[in-house]
C-alpha cells in the first residue's frame, strides 16, 4: 500500500518554482536549497522536529517563506 504524505505537494512546488523564478541563477539556488537541506537533516538528529517532513520541503519551504517574508532571517 501506498503512503499518502500529509503535505501539499502542489504548494511545495509552488513555492519551488518561486524560489528558482526569484533567483538569478537556478544552479545556485537549487545548491542552496541542497546545502540547507542537508543541514537540516543533521539537526535533526540533535532536536524532535517533524519526522514526516523531508529535510529537501522543509528547506524550500523555509527559504520561501524567508523570500515572501523579508523579516525572517536565517541562512
Amino acid at each position: 500500500m501506498h503512503k499518502r504524505s500529509p503535505f501539499d505537494t502542489t504548494q511545495i512546488m509552488y513555492r519551488a518554482e518561486e524560489l528558482v523564478s526569484a533567483a538569478s541563477n537556478r544552479y545556485r539556488i537549487t545548491v542552496q536549497v541542497a546545502n540547507r537541506a542537508k543541514r537540516r537533516r543533521y539537526e535533526e538528529f540533535d532536536t524532535e522536529m517533524d519526522p514526516m517532513m523531508k529535510p529537501v520541503l522543509r528547506a524550500i519551504t523555509e527559504m520561501s517563506d524567508e523570500l515572501t517574508q523579508p523579516e525572517i532571517i536565517g541562512d
